[in-house]
C-alpha cells in the first residue's frame, strides 16, 4: 500500500467527527437539546418524502426493532408522525412534524457554520474539487451513525 495513503482514513474520520460534533453542538445551541447525532441521520432519510421503519432501518444499518424504537422516541418528542402509507396499507409513513422540520433547518444552519471556515481555508476551487471527488467515492444511501 502506498504509505502516503495510510493517514487518509484518520483524516477523513477526524473531519467527519468534527462535522458531526459541530452540527450536534449547533443544533443544541438552537434549542434542540433532546436529540443525539443518530437522530440527525434519521432525519436526513425522513426529510426526503418520508420513510417506513424498514427503509429507516436500512438507511441507518440497524435492525427494524431499533429503528422502530427510534421512531417511537421521536414521535413522543414531537419530531415525527406516523401516517398511512399511500402505497402499502400495512406500512406507516414516518414524516417530520413542524418541530422536526425546524430541527432540520437548525442542523442546516449549524452545518453552514461549521463548513464556512473550511470553505474559507480551502477556497472555492478546492471546495468544488473536494465535493466532486467525494461524490465520486461516496456510496449513496446508507448513513450509519457509528457513535
Amino acid at each position: 500500500m502506498d504509505r502516503s495513503l495510510l493517514d487518509l482514513p484518520v483524516l477523513l474520520l477526524s473531519a467527519t467527527r468534527a462535522l458531526v460534533d459541530g452540527i450536534d453542538a449547533g443544533v443544541r445551541a438552537r434549542g434542540f437539546t433532546d436529540l443525539r447525532p443518530a437522530h440527525g441521520f434519521a432525519f436526513a432519510r425522513i426529510a426526503g418524502g418520508g420513510a417506513t421503519v424498514m427503509q429507516l432501518a436500512e438507511h441507518l444499518g440497524v435492525t427494524k426493532q431499533a429503528a422502530s424504537q427510534m421512531v417511537d422516541e421521536l414521535t413522543r418528542k414531537g419530531y415525527v408522525d406516523r401516517h398511512p402509507h399511500p402505497d402499502d396499507a400495512r406500512a406507516k409513513l414516518i414524516v417530520l412534524t413542524e418541530k422536526g422540520w425546524a430541527c432540520t433547518r437548525a442542523a442546516d444552519e449549524a452545518s453552514a457554520d461549521i463548513l464556512r471556515p473550511w470553505a474559507d481555508a480551502l477556497g472555492p476551487e478546492r471546495v468544488a474539487a473536494l465535493r466532486h471527488d467525494l461524490a465520486r467515492l461516496a456510496v449513496p444511501g446508507r448513513m450509519r451513525p457509528v457513535w
